[in-house]
C-alpha cells in the first residue's frame, strides 16, 4: 500500500510537524506481577507485585505516540488539580511533550487507570475517575485556548474519550481556526451522534464506534470479508455524509483496516500485526501516526497504510506503547520484502 521509499520520505518529515493534541486525558499506571496462589479470600489470584510504571494516556497517549515518530507535539486538556495530574505532567515533560494546552481545575480529579498484568495477562483494570461537566465560563476559556494554540500547529487531532472535554463549543473553534489556516483535522471518535463533525480531513473510528456514530444498532463483524460487511457500509456511508472526511479509516483489529471516500470504492488494507499481546492504545498509535503522514505530505490513502503498520508494531508490545520511526520503516520494509 506504501512503497519503501515514499515511507522514509515522510517519516523524514515528521520532525518537521507540530500537531495540537485536543481531548480527554489520562494517567495509564501498570503494576507487574506473578501469580503464584489462588487468594484464601476468595477465588481470584493473588499478584505479588514485581514493579509498576505510569505513563500519558487517553489524549496524552496520542501526544505520545507524536513524539515518539518524532513529531513535536502540544497537548490541549483538563485535569485535577492533585497528585496524579502532578504525575501525568512530569510524565508529560520526560517525553518532551508541550502541557501549553493543559488545565488544572481543583474541583475534579485526575483520570487515572490502573492495570494490573501478571506475566504478560491482564488480571484486572481499576479506573478513578468523575464525569467532567465543564461550567459554561470554563468551557469558553479553553476553547479560546485551542483557537490560539492551532495558528502554531501544522495539524490538530481531536481525541474524544467521551469524559467530558470534547464539546462542541471546543470542536468549533477547533474547525474554525484550522479551516482558516489551511490546518488537517483528524478525528479518535468515542460513540456520540450529537457532535456535528463536518469538515475533517481524516476519521479513524474502529467498528463499534462507527456503527453508533452513524446511530447504527451495536453488533459484531459477522463476515470475514469487511467488504461484504453491510452495516459496515452502511456506516461508512451515513459518516462520510455527517463528517464529509476526505478519509473515513475503520480499525478492524486482525482484519486491517476499512478505508472510505466519498466517490472511491471502499477498500481494506490487512493487519500487519505479527504477535498481539495488548491492544490497548492501538487506535492512538493509528491516529497519531495517519495525522503526522498527512501533515508531511502523504495522501490519505497512503497516511492509513502508515498507521496499520504503526498499530502492528504496538501491539505486540504489552501494556500503552509507541511506535518508533525505526520500527515503523522496518514493518513497512518487511511488507515489501
Amino acid at each position: 500500500m506504501i512503497a519503501l521509499q515514499e515511507a522514509r520520505e515522510r517519516v523524514a518529515r515528521f520532525a518537521r510537524q507540530r500537531i495540537l493534541v485536543v481531548g480527554d486525558v489520562m494517567l495509564d499506571r501498570y503494576v507487574y506481577g506473578a501469580v503464584e496462589r489462588i487468594s484464601p479470600e476468595a477465588p481470584v489470584p493473588v499478584v505479588h507485585v514485581r514493579s509498576q510504571r505510569s505513563m500519558p494516556g487517553g489524549a496524552a497517549n496520542v501526544a505520545a505516540n507524536i513524539r515518539a515518530l518524532g513529531g513535536r507535539v502540544v497537548l490541549a486538556g483538563v485535569t485535577g488539580r492533585d497528585a496524579a495530574g502532578r504525575e501525568l505532567r512530569r510524565a508529560l515533560r520526560e517525553r518532551g511533550i508541550d502541557p501549553a494546552g493543559l488545565s488544572a481545575l481543583a474541583r475534579i480529579r485526575t483520570t487515572v487507570k490502573e492495570r494490573v498484568l501478571a506475566d504478560r495477562q491482564q488480571v484486572v483494570r481499576v479506573d478513578w475517575e468523575d464525569a467532567l461537566e465543564l461550567r459554561p465560563a470554563e468551557a469558553k476559556a479553553f476553547a479560546r485556548t485551542v483557537a490560539a494554540l492551532v495558528g502554531g500547529c501544522t495539524g490538530v487531532i481531536i481525541e474524544d474519550y467521551a469524559k467530558g472535554v470534547v464539546l462542541q463549543e471546543v470542536v468549533d473553534a477547533v474547525l474554525r481556526e484550522a479551516r482558516c489556516r489551511g490546518v488537517p483535522v483528524g478525528l479518535d471518535p468515542k460513540p456520540n451522534t450529537a457532535l456535528r463533525m463536518a469538515g475533517l480531513t481524516l476519521a479513524t473510528p474502529n467498528y463499534r464506534e462507527a456503527l453508533a456514530c452513524a446511530g447504527l444498532p451495536p453488533q459484531s463483524m459477522a463476515l470475514t470479508d469487511p467488504l461484504r460487511d453491510a452495516p459496515l457500509r452502511k456506516a461508512a456511508q451515513i459518516l462520510l455524509r455527517r463528517w464529509n472526511p476526505e478519509q473515513l479509516i475503520v480499525t478492524l483489529g486482525p482484519q486491517g483496516m476499512y478505508l472510505a471516500a466519498k466517490g472511491a470504492r471502499p477498500q481494506v488494507i490487512p493487519t500487519r500485526a505479527r504477535e498481539v499481546f495488548d491492544v490497548s492504545g492501538a487506535g492512538d498509535t493509528v491516529i497519531a501516526t495517519c495525522l503526522l503522514a498527512v501533515t508531511s505530505g502523504a495522501s490519505c490513502a497512503a497516511a492509513a497504510a502508515l498507521g496499520n503498520h504503526a498499530a502492528g508494531v504496538v501491539v505486540g508490545k504489552v501494556g500503552t506503547a509507541c511506535c518508533s520511526p525505526a520500527e515503523l520503516l522496518q514493518s513497512v520494509e518487511r511488507d515489501e520484502a
